[in-house]
Formats: structure tokens, C-alpha cells, sequence
């Protein structure tokens, strides 16, 4: 769970620095945003054997030992990356968020669905529910994070931190979309009370939670106001991490991803 829990976010973080204005941010952001994967990519590393069944299973093409070479190559990424950020280095940064983005995607993808099974109708729908996590994690972490950048930097221009939030909501809608669908194809499986419980958090706090959150960014930023707008995203990331756990809970009684 906690080595998933890393690659989706490692993944949705990296997608948000290569699709926002990047240019609007000073580089000491993106050096603390690669020094956070750089952790997340030793912590996936270290947990990898939570995914031995993943990794093993003759349908994945990853193996244990391709899994933990994969999170190294992140890590190595990330440190590098750090270290050109640090030294103003921005376009031999912005490199190595794209390496981290593309790397993360496709370990991630790799780690649900394999060659033999890809273009299965419920692999697509696996696929397709791994991005999306994966976009509402990032989203609300490097929104939430690029929040308290302004702190150090108040001058910057709220650009960056509009187009994170319109991420927030978009990517709320397609979790939505997806886990109605989900719920649909599994509608005879949502019988027990406690599945009805878990599925309520799920619903609320990942789906219903960050739209919330994106209306009210928007309209605070209206104001200029980011320590507002920054403590809002915070809740939003609270909310997102346990519609995450609940979401995993609903996985080990139902297969499809709700």
C-alpha cells in the first residue's frame, strides 16, 4: 500500500510540474518539490515488497528487482534535479521533471497492468483510475505546497497556483467519472454495510472534497489571498489521503476500483 500510495503521488506531482507554467515560479519550488520525490522514490524502494504479488505475477511485466531499479532511477533523477534547480539550472531542471513524469507514468501503469493484459476492458479501466488518483494526489500536494511557497516568495504571480487549482477540480470529475463507473460495474458487490462505508468516504472526501476545495480556491484567489487559498488545498489533501485509504480498503473486497 505505502510503496502504491508513493508512485501515485511521485507520478501526479511530476505531471503537475510538466503542465504547469513553470516559467511563473521561482527555482528554489522545484528544488524542494524534487527532494520530496527523491524521499517518496527511497520510501517506494524500501517498501517494494508490499507489491511482491505485483511485481511476481507471470501477467506484470515488472519483477521485484526491476520494481526497486526503477524507484532508483527516480531517486537519482530527483537528487540531479535538485541540484541543477539549486544552480538556476532551468532548463537541464526541466529535464529531469519530464524524465520523473514519464519514468513515474509508466512504472506506474506497469505496476497494474501488464502487456498481456492491457487492452482488457477492465485493464483500461485500471489504467485509466491509476491516472486519476494519481492527478488528484498531485494536484492537491503541489497546489497545497506551491501555496506555502508564496510565503518566500509573495510577489510571484498567482498564475501557477490558478492553473493547479482548475487541475484540483478537473481531476475531481474524473475521479468521479471513473468511480462511477466502477460503482456501476460492481453494483452487485455493494451489499455489506461496511463496503457502504467505506464507499461513503470515498465518495465524499475524494470525489466531492476536492471540487469543494477548487471552488472556494478560486474564489479566494479572486483576493490574492494564498494563505487562505493554502490552507483550504491543505484540507483538501487531508481529505484526498483518506478517500485514498478507503478507496484501498474497498480494493481488498472488490476487485474493481471504485
Amino acid at each position: 500500500m505505502i510503496c502504491q500510495f508513493s508512485l501515485r503521488l511521485i507520478c501526479g506531482m511530476s505531471l503537475m510540474w510538466s503542465i504547469m507554467p513553470r516559467r511563473r515560479v521561482t527555482s528554489g519550488f522545484f528544488r524542494v518539490q524534487m527532494l520530496v520525490v527523491l524521499g517518496l522514490s527511497i520510501l517506494g524502494a524500501l517498501t517494494v515488497d508490499q507489491m511482491s504479488g505485483r511485481w511476481s505475477a507471470d501477467e506484470f511485466l515488472l519483477s521485484r528487482s526491476v520494481g526497486i531499479e526503477c524507484f532508483a532511477g527516480l531517486a537519482v533523477a530527483a537528487f540531479l534535479g535538485s541540484i541543477l534547480w539549486t544552480l538556476e539550472r532551468r532548463r537541464a531542471g526541466t529535464v529531469c521533471v519530464f524524465l520523473i513524469a514519464v519514468g513515474s507514468t509508466v512504472l506506474l501503469l506497469l505496476s497494474v497492468v501488464g502487456w498481456k493484459s492491457f487492452g482488457e476492458p477492465r485493464a483500461v479501466l485500471l489504467v485509466l483510475s491509476e491516472l486519476s488518483t494519481a492527478a488528484v494526489l498531485g494536484s492537491t500536494v503541489t497546489g497545497m505546497l506551491l501555496g506555502h511557497w508564496y510565503l518566500t516568495a509573495p510577489t510571484m504571480s498567482t498564475a501557477p497556483l490558478d492553473r493547479l487549482n482548475l487541475f484540483v477540480g478537473l481531476s475531481g470529475i474524473g475521479r468521479g467519472v471513473l468511480s462511477g463507473v466502477g460503482l456501476f460495474l460492481a453494483w452487485d458487490q455493494v451489499t455489506a454495510g461496511t463496503v457502504w462505508l467505506w464507499l461513503s468516504l470515498r465518495w465524499t472526501a475524494g470525489v466531492a472534497g476536492p471540487l469543494l476545495a477548487a471552488v472556494m480556491v478560486w474564489r479566494i484567489l479572486k483576493y490574492r489571498n494564498t494563505q487562505s487559498a493554502t490552507g483550504v488545498l491543505f484540507v483538501a489533501v487531508v481529505l484526498v489521503f483518506i478517500a485514498e485509504l478507503s478507496a484501498s480498503l474497498l480494493r481488498t473486497q472488490i476487485a474493481i476500483p471504485l
